[in-house]
């Protein structure tokens, strides 16, 4: 049985203009930790798809049974449905999110920009497996929270207090098997890292700018941690993912 929603955790739909954006969170984590961008997005005229992925957002038993492929068709529906009445769709995402905006950026060509917070791209972390395995083998199911990594003193991510290890195990998987085809990925992107990341480390942006062939602009968030939509440098990113996204779907640059 589905728990109920997060307050503030609700997916977020926005009609906008001709030119659309996908709004994505992370693992464990639910919209609220991108309300900002979204609604910023929103004012500045665009439409917004913001969904909240499968298993998010309400109970980490709800989140025991997903995989990577729930969370790739959830993003891709809202996706087709931005797509589909708008004419012109940037992503963006943070964590999970910016690795689910690139499976959708991979699988559309079309799409006119992508926008990575913080994002896992790294196919090394597999590393990881044989650690989790062992957990999973002894019988534990969940390990600590990886949320609330924000340097900003009284500020608190509405995430799991756990970490389900299958689902984690999944994200690693799929994020391992998508590496290959970043190169596929020539539409300008923007990577955000924070060099004091201790939930994904910031080499795994540097995996991303480096495996792109297309334009890639780089920005440090020096004051955050994690989830910097929600930290210090929150308003810097919100500052350059709308500017960027105005850019990369106007029309002059989608011609």
């Amino acid at each position: 049985m589905s728990h109920p929603v997060l307050p503030g955790a609700e997916a977020w739909s926005h009609v906008g203009g001709p030119a659309g954006v996908l709004v994505c969170h992370g693992f464990t984590g639910n919209p609220t930790s991108m309300r900002g961008v979204a609604e910023a997005m929103a004012a500045a005229g665009l439409s917004v798809e913001m969904p909240r992925l499968p298993g998010h957002g309400t109970h980490p038993d709800d989140m025991m049974a997903c995989r990577w492929s729930d969370w790739v068709a959830t993003v891709d529906a809202a996706y087709a449905a931005l797509a589909a009445r708008t004419e012109r769709v940037a992503v963006v995402g943070l964590s999970m999110g910016a690795s689910l905006c690139a499976w959708v950026t991979i699988h559309h060509p079309e799409v006119t920009g992508l926008v990575a917070v913080n994002g896992l791209f790294d196919p090394e972390m597999t590393a990881v497996f044989p650690l989790i395995d062992e957990q999973l083998a002894a019988g534990v199911e969940s390990t600590e929270s990886i949320g609330s990594d924000i340097a900003a003193p009284g500020a608190v991510e509405s995430s799991y207090p756990v970490t389900p290890l299958r689902p984690l195990r999944s994200f690693i998987e799929g994020v391992a098997a998508m590496a290959p085809e970043l190169a596929s990925i020539t539409c300008p992107v923007l990577v955000l890292t924070s060099p004091q990341d201790h939930v994904v480390p910031p080499v795994s942006s540097d995996v991303l700018a480096a495996s792109v062939t297309g334009p890639v602009e780089r920005v440090s968030l020096e004051r955050s941690y994690h989830v910097a939509t929600l930290d210090h440098d929150g308003p810097l990113v919100i500052e350059r993912a709308v500017e960027f996204v105005l850019r990369v779907t106007a029309p002059a640059a989608a011609a």
